[in-house]
């Protein structure tokens, strides 16, 4: 039997990683690990920051789980008349989407960064745009030297994990530092696909994708050892792992349908007396409430004709390390600041009003410059995303931004009115 070879996936790219850091956390593959910091992150905790940096942030990452995962499968009979080259058709195991949050998929340069430092980290090549594994049958060719009992695959290692952020705030210490905010998620990618053909009586390193696919084999079943014509040979337990795949695929698809249907009951508001604007430091422009239901808030010059969609107030607010959090609810309007459901999983959703309700989606998250200051940033909760302006504008939309505005323009100021 030839040696398996690999090939790269149909990823959109990936991050070579240096190989230095392949010892420690790749020695363990099946464990979920802290992460050693990357080597390429822009920032580490506890670094000095300014106050345009209060509306970006950056990921750090907090586990990682490395796992041989077989995607294509097929049990094959090589008689002494059959060997030689043969093209087989292989079912389909398991389909690996890379994903990073609740996006699904990989959106924005804060998904791309975060995936670059798992790879790093890891010392692997892993996806760091979107793509996912075939999920219809593959066709493997394969050169049979000698009769046996053969399993036909295609896998990957799948790489899973969380991953939390920096944000610049300020410390306790003194001055602005890039600190672990409040806001988690999890991400899952794949390296390079390797296709290949194992038998239960090769030697083959242990956790490796040879491994899983002899084991998907069962060597120890009666088929493994019994006289077959040429071809197919069925795989109990390569059937199982499909309806497993299936079913958690479904489970959780299920899950997020709801997740994203469910009504959200209208809040009881605790809020703060003081009413504040959130301008644009130094300029006159600040955040404008819309009149309109399919409107966003948008940058606006405070005048008489306001009506005070320009001021907010903070309510329900809470605090923890440091880190205020609240829901921004509009004088004018009477709605609570929110990113729209249908479109919160997309890189620069706008920011509108809605209803005020037990959402996610309308909580954000300040981060304050120093003591004396007004300068914030603000995090939506639900998605992670900073809030920032693409330009300086009258009429420019609020939108969110996963990295935030690395000019500048997500720090904002909250003036008492």
């Amino acid at each position: 039997m030839r040696r398996t070879t690999t090939r790269l996936g149909r990823g959109l790219g990936a991050l070579i990683a240096s190989a230095t850091a392949a010892v420690g956390l790749a020695a363990t593959p099946a464990a979920a690990t802290p992460a050693a910091p990357a080597a390429g992150q822009t920032v580490q905790p506890g670094q000095t920051c300014t106050a345009a940096d209060l509306g970006t942030r950056h990921p750090i990452i907090k586990s990682a789980e490395v796992a041989p995962t077989i995607t294509h499968f097929k049990g094959w009979y090589v008689t002494e008349g059959s060997t030689g080259n043969q093209t087989v058709s292989t079912s389909t195991t398991e389909t690996i989407s890379v994903s990073v949050g609740l996006n699904g998929t990989v959106q924005g340069s804060f998904a791309v960064e975060a995936l670059g430092s798992v790879g790093a980290s890891l010392g692997l090549n892993v996806q760091v745009n979107y793509t996912q594994t075939s999920s219809t049958n593959k066709s493997i060719s394969w050169n049979f030297n000698q009769p046996g009992y053969y399993g036909l695959y295609e896998g990957t290692k799948k790489v899973t994990g969380t991953y939390g952020s920096l944000n610049c705030n300020r410390s306790d210490a003194g001055g602005l530092k890039w600190t672990e905010g409040p806001d988690t998620g999890s991400y899952t990618t794949f390296t390079t696909l390797e296709e290949g053909a194992v038998r239960c009586e090769d030697k083959v390193p242990a956790n490796s994708i040879m491994a899983k696919a002899q084991g998907l084999l069962g060597c120890g079943s009666p088929a493994a050892g019994a006289k077959h014509p040429a071809g197919p040979v069925p795989s109990a337990k390569a059937d199982q792992a499909k309806r497993d795949a299936d079913h958690a695929a479904t489970a959780a698809k299920a899950a997020q349908s709801m997740k994203a249907t469910q009504a959200a009951p209208r809040a009881a508001l605790n809020c703060q007396p003081g009413a504040y604007k959130i301008d644009v430091p130094g300029k006159p422009l600040n955040w404008s409430a819309p009149l309109l239901a399919n409107d966003g808030i948008r940058l606006r010059e405070s005048n008489f004709f306001s009506a005070h969609l320009d001021n907010w107030r903070l309510c329900n607010v809470t605090e923890n390390n440091g880190v205020l959090e609240a829901t921004l609810w509009n004088w004018g309007n009477g709605g609570c600041a929110t990113i729209p459901a249908d479109i919160a999983n997309q890189e620069q959703a706008y920011l509108t009003t809605a209803t005020c309700g037990e959402d996610d989606l309308q909580r954000f998250y300040i981060y304050r410059d120093v003591p004396g200051s007004t300068k914030i940033g603000l995090q939506n909760k639900y998605t992670g995303s900073m809030m920032g302006h693409d330009r300086y504008a009258d009429g420019e939309l609020i939108r969110q931004y996963s990295s935030g505005r690395q000019d500048g323009t997500g720090t904002y100021t909250l003036t008492g009115v």
